[in-house]
């Protein structure tokens, strides 16, 4: 130190950018990630078809992801989950660098897809 001053002579190292500051990320641009995720992975869809959408539940670095969509009938019901299920995991971790250990899957709803030349309904 320096005679009448308080300042130290030598400046202090200065903290490497990586390691100043901490980031946060919403829960709600999560959500909408997730939910751009499930739409690429359904595809196009009917067009009186709700858009999927997400709730996610963030603690420190891992999102717990629920999606709710509605599928075409019929369909492999379970292999368009699991596809979801991938999409939103890989789409989140990649673009919001989080571990999303759990993606919860519910059908709300299914929209019977017309099928040329098959009656549809009861017939006799």
């Amino acid at each position: 130190m320096t005679e009448g001053t308080d300042a130290p002579d030598a400046v202090p190292d200065a903290v490497p950018a990586g390691e100043r500051g901490a980031d946060r990320i919403a829960d709600r641009v999560v959500a909408k990630i997730a939910g751009q995720a499930a739409r690429e992975a359904l595809g196009q869809q009917a067009p009186d078809t709700v858009p999927p959408h997400a709730t996610v539940v963030v603690h420190q670095h891992s999102a717990r992801v629920r999606v709710h969509l509605e599928l075409d009938y019929p369909c492999d019901v379970g292999a368009r989950c699991a596809a979801v299920r991938r999409q939103v995991a890989e789409r989140v971790g990649a673009l919001v660098g989080m571990d999303v250990p759990e993606v919860a899957v519910h059908v709300e709803r299914l929209h019977l897809t017309p099928t040329h030349g098959v009656a549809q309904g009861r017939t006799r």
